[in-house]
């Protein structure tokens, strides 16, 4: 499929698997819009990236959590590029806290992971919708293995996740026939969250069944493959070299 202007908001696109789908569908003749919150360096950076190669991108700074910052990010990208087709739900945060240590779990923690990673993807998809009615779009949102299994960085972490796989199926009947609404549920990736964690990293590519963890850039290749799937909606797709088996 040619993404030959089509309009595309990545979040968390400066970093990790976002970087890496802004890339993937730029190459493919769509204009990215690369969201950031904190990493505007690593924003700019792939911007940059998308131009060498004659793509076309922006960088645009919100904070997913703040649906007034979300309002006025859309409100930007359509001024500036008529409409958005596609929604690429990446922006995610962690807290790294011991899964049995019930007690360091904070309200902040709840608080901060579920405003970033659920309601963020809500807000975007939201102040979208609209836009991707119009033009019969897509959503994909990136959950985690963590959603499905329990397990993760955090326990507040791994329920968000289970919350976004929710928000998915949601959206997916809410948006009907209009918008396709579909999840990704990626394993373990080899982005930096595993920085100074490469020991953990190796203890636990030695029980996959495939032996190896995910590139971002796979990950990236199963969200445009998403996006270009008429026939899907409401689904959950693992991505994990069978750490789920």
């Amino acid at each position: 499929m040619s993404y030959h202007n089509k309009v595309v908001l990545v979040t968390g696109g400066g970093t990790g698997i976002g970087r890496a789908t802004a890339l993937l569908l730029a190459e493919r003749g769509a204009i990215v819009a690369v969201n950031y919150s904190r990493s505007a360096a690593e924003a700019e950076e792939t911007v940059q990236a998308i131009q060498q190669f004659g793509g076309q991108a922006i960088a645009i700074r919100a904070d997913v959590s703040s649906n007034e910052e979300v309002v006025t990010m859309i409100k930007h990208i359509v001024k500036r590029f008529g409409t958005i087709d596609y929604l690429v739900n990446n922006a995610s945060i962690t807290r790294y806290i011991a899964m049995e240590d019930l007690d360091a779990v904070t309200e902040e923690a709840w608080d901060d992971l579920f405003a970033v990673n659920v309601k963020g993807m809500f807000n975007c998809a939201r102040a979208a919708a609209p836009y991707l009615k119009a033009g019969k779009g897509a959503i994909v949102n990136v959950g985690s293995i963590a959603g499905m299994t329990g397990k993760g960085s955090s326990l507040p972490y791994a329920v968000s996740k289970a919350a976004v796989h929710g928000l998915t199926k949601s959206l997916a009947q809410a948006l009907a026939p209009d918008v396709r609404v579909t999840g990704v549920a990626p394993g373990a990736v080899n982005t930096r969250w595993w920085a100074g964690k490469e020991e953990q990293m190796r203890a636990l590519i030695r029980h996959l069944p495939l032996d190896r963890i995910s590139a971002p850039e796979e990950i990236a290749a199963l969200i445009a493959a998403v996006l270009e799937q008429p026939s899907m909606t409401g689904q959950i797709l693992t991505i994990d070299n069978g750490q789920t088996l």
